[in-house]
């Protein structure tokens, strides 16, 4: 999990100079963001992560578990929590990250998580861990471990720059066959070379079962069977701020799939929740009643 700080750009950012606008500093962490909605929705979910011994730790932990997410995450002395310099204009966004203690999660932390969360039914894997080679062994642990359990598993793509460095072929050797693998339009070009997202989406299901393509605006789709897409638009919203759009959009897509909801059925939760996520700051839902999750639990696994 993270801290971000949100800069919320009155103008593109003038580099080499001064920009207008306004500054927050909110809690985040890809994996963190989809644990808080699914908490939103009244599911059971645990987050796995690490944070420093820091203030910054103790406060990120408590605002998730103040929301409902049970928090499997270990204090780590000597390292700084997570944080992310977010430049947000309009309907894009761009970051600046230090990863901090994500770097150390490993694979103890999963399987305590997993030993202690006996019910749970479904990983959802931010793809930091993998990524990020420190955390590479807690990443590859975790699909292993869901695997082995016959857990269903959802993968969450995160970042093109990244993906690109750590190498496409090497990440889809990593997340094969899994049961959802979500990327916007620019992680799944990064994956497959196709600028199309439904030629790259028929690409991705040579790899994984059921790929998901991020359309931001324009909604999303997803390639079943390997050749059949649903689509489905968004929403209109008033974008405040697009930052943890794509967390929501995983939350409320993951939980409708896990219900047995079809494709667009599915598809369509997520935009809706990825829709009204752009009108708040930051990537977090706002307070709303929790219903009793009676849903199998969620794991899922954090990195900045």
């Amino acid at each position: 999990m993270t801290t971000d700080v949100v800069a919320l750009l009155e103008a593109p950012l003038a580099f080499g100079s001064d920009t207008p606008g306004t500054v927050r500093t909110l809690p985040g962490g890809q994996g963190a963001n989809t644990a808080a909605w699914m908490a939103w929705l009244g599911r059971r979910v645990t987050l796995v992560g690490v944070v420093g011994t820091d203030e910054a730790g103790q406060a990120r932990v408590r605002e998730l578990t103040a929301a409902g997410v049970r928090c499997a995450v270990r204090r780590c002395p000597g390292a700084p929590t997570g944080m992310v310099l977010v430049l947000s204009h309009t309907h894009d966004r761009t970051m600046v990250s230090q990863r901090g203690a994500n770097l150390h999660l490993d694979g103890h932390d999963i399987t305590e998580a997993l030993t202690a969360a006996t019910d749970a039914r479904h990983l959802h894997l931010s793809a930091y861990p993998l990524l990020d080679a420190p955390s590479r062994t807690g990443g590859l642990r975790a699909l292993a471990e869901a695997r082995r359990r016959g857990m269903t598993i959802s993968v969450d793509a995160a970042s093109a720059e990244p993906l690109r460095q750590a190498g496409p072929d090497r990440f889809l050797k990593w997340v094969a066959d899994v049961d959802i693998l979500l990327a916007n339009a620019d992680e799944a070009t990064v994956l497959t070379g196709k600028a199309d997202p439904r030629e790259a989406a028929r690409h991705l299901a040579r790899f994984v079962r059921n790929p998901v393509v991020k359309l931001g605006r324009d909604g999303a789709l997803w390639c079943e069977g390997g050749n059949v897409v649903h689509s489905v638009e968004a929403p209109t919203a008033a974008v405040a701020d697009s930052t943890g759009a794509g967390d929501a959009f995983a939350a409320g897509l993951v939980a409708a799939w896990v219900d047995g909801s079809a494709p667009a059925a599915a598809l369509r939760r997520g935009c809706e929740l990825g829709s009204l996520c752009v009108t708040l700051v930051g990537g977090r839902p706002g307070p709303a009643p929790r219903r009793a999750g009676s849903a199998p639990e969620t794991l899922a696994q954090q990195q900045g």
